[in-house]
């Protein structure tokens, strides 16, 4: 009897109990056979053909006292990001303006702290609310929320949260020290409490083995809640950060990439999984095999918090080869399938894993981040 059809059978079936084991046996099905299952998987919720178009807006760049080992935006390296105030309100609604102009439906303001003062939640709440008025999805990255500041965003009017795991629950240290992991599980939690959905992935390539990997999205998809979002960021090595100093830090495979998209393509069949950090060093080859594994959710435009990204022209060229197309409004104030183009990006940020990654709007830097929305 065939090898494969020994390993665990993919199911449409939203589940919330996946074993490491089972996780472990999609990464290790044949490339071939585990694409197909993705793609068939993919198929039964969305129309393969379209893609989500996304951009952020940077409403406060720089100045992070934590010390995730891939950001730019933390304070105690030097990479380049200076630290700025938050935007005004009236700035981020022009912003938002010319998003919905563009066709944006949904509009996402990332902020890097490693928390909101609560002085601060008022000033953003303005902004939620500013943009909610002109007819736009809201969606944010702000850092660790507590429950009372998640109730006061969503009295504003936000209606996506960004948090992001970055890694797995036991290679979690090996990155970050300033804040633990329960803490981003709570502050899922507390977002999902108020009903808030929620945005929330990865970052891969910083040393985690394939079991790792595993783990990160086991985790992802063992929440109470799946991710209505799932962000797949590639790490980028940015000069001045631990992690872009590691010499013995090899440069994650492409198919094992790959094999990670359809991964979470199977686990959490209904959630947009996005194509995040360090998509500007991907071939179109590279896109394509992850469009096909069950991606179907990008950042779009130049600029992504503290990174590049692949200019819209090179975008629009690789969707035209390929058939592709963004996808359409249905109902511009709460639909997930709508298009959502998020604002222009500002100029630099600091990837709080929020909607797929943060980057500094520095040219070819290219995704500095390597964390996001």
């Amino acid at each position: 009897m065939p090898a494969v059809s020994q390993t665990p059978a993919s199911t449409t079936t939203l589940r919330h109990d996946w074993s490491r084991a089972e996780v472990r046996a999609l990464f290790d099905l044949p490339f071939p056979e585990l694409l197909h299952r993705a793609a068939s998987v993919h198929r039964e919720h969305f129309d393969p053909a379209e893609v989500q178009v996304s951009t952020l807006l940077s409403v406060k760049t720089g100045g992070c006292p934590e010390d995730c080992s891939y950001c730019p935006q933390a304070q105690r390296y030097h990479t380049g990001v200076e630290a700025q105030k938050l935007m005004g309100t009236e700035a981020v609604l022009e912003k938002a303006r010319q998003a919905k102009a563009a066709g944006a439906s949904r509009f996402c303001m990332g902020a890097a702290w490693r928390s909101p003062a609560d002085r601060d939640i008022p000033k953003v709440a303005a902004m939620i609310a500013g943009v909610k008025a002109l007819g736009l999805e809201t969606c944010a990255t702000l850092g660790m929320l507590s429950g009372d500041q998640a109730k006061s965003l969503r009295e504003a009017g936000l209606d996506y949260y960004n948090h992001n795991l970055d890694t797995a629950p036991e290679f979690y240290n090996e990155i970050i020290h300033t804040r633990e992991f329960q803490d981003r599980l709570d502050t899922l939690e507390h977002v999902r409490d108020v009903g808030m959905k929620t945005c929330s992935g990865g970052i891969v390539g910083m040393g985690e083995t394939r079991e790792q990997r595993a783990g990160l999205l086991q985790t992802l998809a063992n929440l109470p809640a799946h991710p209505d979002s799932v962000p797949i960021n590639r790490l980028v090595k940015v000069e001045g950060t631990p992690l872009a100093d590691d010499a013995d830090l090899a440069e994650l495979d492409p198919f094992e990439f790959v094999r990670t998209i359809a991964v979470a393509r199977l686990l959490m069949p209904r959630s947009m999984v996005r194509l995040s950090a360090g998509r500007q060093e991907m071939s179109d080859e590279l896109q394509a095999l992850c469009f096909l594994g069950g991606a179907n959710s990008i950042f779009y435009g130049e600029k992504l918090l503290t990174t590049g990204n692949p200019d819209t022209e090179r975008d629009l060229a690789l969707f035209a080869r390929l058939g592709l197309r963004p996808m359409q409004v249905v109902d511009t104030a709460h639909t997930q399938g709508g298009s959502t183009v998020h604002a222009d990006i500002i100029e630099s940020n600091h990837p709080e894993p929020g909607c797929g990654e943060r980057r500094v709007a520095n040219g070819t830097d290219a995704d500095r981040a390597a964390r996001v929305a």
